[in-house]
């Protein structure tokens, strides 16, 4: 069964190596996670934005547990309000969400839950690849990765993909140092390709930056 994008966020905010959460500042994960719902609503045709607001087009539930609670909060709002307020609003849900969908990932079998304890105190849950999962996980980095590093035109939710990682903060866990450098341009030009990822991932950039420029004062 094919990866939704909240499902390919959560696979790269994981450590390939240890499965713990790569260690990004606090917003970024859930706002990857926010954004990642949203493109993947409009790419089913749930929803649609603009720049005034986002729009419930299709109220049909998806059968996707995640996608579903996010759907049936923008349906109760009457589309009052923009992309912005939906990032926000469904970033506050994010470890909510990133649970569902580690739980989901587990069942499917592409990831391992393990329990331990960090100093021998602090309980610590890890989820490496399961052995019959680690082809899709090393996948959505390595397909990415080629992306950003070839020519080639990508298909529509790749480069949505590669927006919101632009605009997360993610792109350092696809490309090393050397590469991002080479492929700076490559980024932007991928990451502008549909109009959807220019107008979300935008608002994400600008919630993410303020959120760490509020933290930085406290």
């Amino acid at each position: 069964m094919k990866l939704t994008m909240p499902e390919e966020i959560m696979l790269l905010l994981l450590d390939d190596t240890t499965g713990r959460p790569v260690g990004l500042p606090a917003p970024a994960a859930d706002y990857a996670v926010a954004g990642a719902i949203l493109m993947q609503l409009s790419l089913s045709g749930n929803v649609d934005t603009d720049a005034e607001r986002l729009m419930l087009t299709n109220p049909t539930p998806t059968g996707d547990a995640v996608l579903d609670d996010a759907l049936s909060r923008i349906a109760g709002t009457g589309g009052m309000h923009d992309s912005r307020y939906w990032i926000v609003e469904l970033g506050r849900e994010g470890e909510r969400y990133r649970t569902l969908l580690l739980d989901r990932l587990v069942a499917r079998g592409v990831l391992r839950r393990e329990e331990g304890r960090f100093l021998w105190v602090f309980p610590d849950r890890r989820y490496p690849k399961a052995a019959e999962g680690a082809a899709e996980v090393r996948e959505v980095r390595a397909r990415l990765r080629h992306i950003l590093l070839n020519d080639e035109i990508p298909d529509p939710e790749d480069a949505l993909l590669i927006g919101l990682c632009r605009a997360t903060g993610l792109i350092p866990l696809i490309l090393s140092a050397e590469e991002q450098s080479r492929a700076e341009k490559r980024v932007d030009q991928v990451a502008d390709l549909e109009e959807l990822g220019r107008t979300l991932s935008n608002v994400t950039r600008e919630v993410y930056a303020t959120m760490l420029a509020f933290a930085g004062m406290h």
